[in-house]
């Protein structure tokens, strides 16, 4: 599954760790989503579109569907909307199973590689609860030292829940950790949890970080690693 760490040389970098999120910053599968929750609005004769789905980034399913519902919410009983979610990820499951590896965003195995040759220990934390099927298709486990996400953590960004328990399985102090986000509720998160924090994406999203960037090709190694104070 992930690497216990133990051949990374620690002392360069003191325990230092990367949490990544999944979506929006490993790989763009915000389409995918969008064409999921699109189809389950259109069967419900509600209005979706790509904004609507943009104001999903970041949360879980339960908290996405809710949105998506709006005012309609408190029609469907408990049990119709738990068979709405589940029929949403199904299909999104469908098209999680068609990416590849050429569906990892430029530059992140390179920087993954690069932090762990630094020392670093990287996590994915996302509160996903198909991330373990996204990284399998992305085939980067074996550059992660864990993958904590919304099955293990179950209250969903802008709790910081999955990064603590990132931190907390990593061995490593919260104010040792880096968070890499792509939506407002992971930044806030992040900042929750007392952790340096980069937001990739537009500034009017992600301008609570620490530092911003528009894509994951501009990070390096040390650009990262230079937010933790030595």
């Amino acid at each position: 599954m992930v690497s216990d760490g133990s051949s990374h040389p620690a002392s360069k970098c003191d325990r230092v760790a990367l949490l990544f999120d999944l979506d929006g910053v490993l790989t763009d599968t915000s389409e995918l989503h969008y064409l999921s929750w699109k189809g389950l609005a259109d069967e419900l004769g509600l209005p979706f579109d790509r904004s609507a789905n943009d104001a999903l980034r970041g949360l879980g399913r339960r908290e996405s569907l809710a949105l998506v519902l709006g005012e309609r919410s408190d029609r469907f009983p408990e049990q119709k909307k738990v068979e709405m979610a589940a029929r949403k990820n199904a299909a999104y499951l469908e098209r999680v199973a068609r990416m590849t590896p050429a569906d990892l965003l430029p530059g992140v195995r390179a920087l993954m590689q690069g932090l762990r040759e630094r020392g670093a220990l990287v996590a994915v934390a996302s509160s996903s609860k198909n991330s373990e099927a996204v990284v399998d298709r992305l085939g980067v486990h074996d550059l992660l030292d864990a993958l904590v996400d919304g099955n293990d953590a179950p209250r969903s960004k802008p709790d910081p829940q999955v990064f603590l328990l990132a931190a907390e399985r990593l061995g490593v102090s919260p104010r040792r950790c880096v968070v890499v986000e792509d939506a407002a509720s992971g930044v806030a998160a992040a900042r929750a949890a007392r952790m340096k924090v980069v937001g990739v994406g537009p500034p009017e999203r992600v301008s609570a970080a620490d530092r911003t960037v528009a894509t994951v090709a501009e990070l390096t190694p040390d650009m990262l690693l230079a937010l933790v104070e030595p």
